[in-house]
């Protein structure tokens, strides 16, 4: 039987039953999100290491974003019906197996693999966390969700700083295993606390009936293709940022650090703008906030200066990580109360996959063309969608 809260007494975001959930699956989450991330600062020596291309390089990452993307409807079904500990346990220990892969991985195929296994533990994992903190909290659920969406971005700084520490005293490879143990760690934690049991049960995702319902709705349609351009654009910069920066022969701190302040302005931007949605139509504040992104990732592609560059990536930390909170909103205002939950899995699961693309973009450009070209192309990403919003997803 899940934990529900019904009481202010009995939710305590630091204490308790319900505190000790909350921290443990918000490091869950934390570390899961800094050993994904973490590829991204690492990517130059990796490639080295492994001797592929820039192409190849992207490739692995999309494996492991596209198959997270893949895990985000199945896993909200499940989590419904399932025990969402038994999800939660599931995802950490196989993201734990794919690290550990990665640390001793000799070849690309070997890397790959590591990739795959890493996409489906972290897909398994937060929409059972968001289930099971809104199963904990209702007087304080906001409260909770800040702290819990906040350790992501908690994750992201976490893997510039693996990044950075990695390259100065060890190879690539010292960075996975000490993430996979962790997990294990938390995956004890949360066995050892959850009141929940285990369940396993043949489960019917109702896959056709939910895409039908989405794609048969033309303004739907459109604010999802609004959503994957931006998703694309996301997957591609914060892949090859630190890399890029390279190529603009930047030095690593400054590289890496620009990595860091892309989650460092998200963790801000994040509630400020979602506290704005509520006061101003989304439909007209999300495609403002991706021009604005559009603009800082002009500058950034002019930037030859390390100040230039930090500059250019806070105003579009700025600009890009303002636009998930509002249009999420706006997207569930969209959904029918019915079918909110699994609405939005599909969607995820349509516009991450999509997105997942963008690394494999920017390196097979980059290899071909150049970084610059790659992400120019991304500016136009950003103002489309901003035109498609404005124009057919406000119907």
């Amino acid at each position: 039987m899940r934990p529900v809260s019904h009481s202010t007494d009995e939710e305590r975001l630091f204490r308790g039953y319900s505190g000790r959930l909350l921290l443990v699956i918000s490091l869950g989450w934390a570390l899961l999100q800094a050993g994904r991330l973490s590829i991204s600062p690492l990517l130059t020596a990796i490639a080295g290491d492994l001797q592929i291309s820039s192409g190849a390089a992207g490739f692995a990452i999309t494996v492991v974003w596209g198959t997270y993307a893949i895990l985000q409807y199945p896993s909200g079904r499940l989590s419904d019906r399932l025990s969402r500990t038994t999800l939660l346990v599931a995802g950490l220990s196989l993201a734990a197996v794919g690290f550990l892969t990665l640390s001793v991985a000799p070849t690309y195929l070997a890397f790959l693999f590591g990739a795959v296994v890493i996409g489906v533990g972290v897909g398994l994992y937060p929409t059972p966390a968001r289930g099971m903190v809104s199963d904990l909290f209702v007087a304080k659920r906001g409260r909770a969700f800040g702290l819990h969406t906040g350790s992501g971005d908690v994750g992201g700084i976490l893997a510039a700083g693996i990044g950075t520490v990695v390259i100065a005293v060890a190879t690539w490879r010292a960075a996975f295993a000490p993430i996979a143990v962790a997990l294990l760690l938390i995956a004890l934690l949360l066995h050892l606390w959850s009141d929940e049991g285990y369940e396993l049960a043949k489960v019917d995702l109702a896959i056709a009936d939910t895409f039908r319902r989405i794609l048969g709705v033309p303004r739907l349609r459109w604010l999802l293709f609004a959503y994957a351009l931006y998703a694309f654009t996301w997957q591609s910069a914060t892949s090859f940022l630190p890399t890029y920066l390279r190529a603009k022969e930047l030095s690593p701190v400054v590289a890496n650090g620009s990595f860091a302040l892309l989650f460092v302005v998200g963790a801000i931007a994040k509630p400020l703008a979602g506290g704005l949605g509520d006061r101003v139509p989304r439909g007209l504040l999300a495609p403002g906030v991706l021009v604005v992104a559009a603009v800082a990732l002009v500058g950034l592609v002019l930037a030859s200066t390390p100040t230039a560059a930090l500059i250019a990536v806070g105003v579009f930390a700025a600009g890009l990580l303002a636009y998930p909170p509002v249009m999420q909103a706006y997207l569930m205002d969209s959904f029918p109360g019915d079918s909110m939950g699994g609405d939005l899995g599909a969607m995820r699961s349509v516009y991450i996959g999509i997105g997942s693309l963008g690394a494999t973009y920017v390196g097979v450009v980059a290899q071909y063309v150049d970084y610059d070209t790659a992400f120019t192309g991304l500016v136009g990403c950003l103002l489309l969608s901003s035109v498609v919003i404005v124009l057919r997803g406000r119907e």
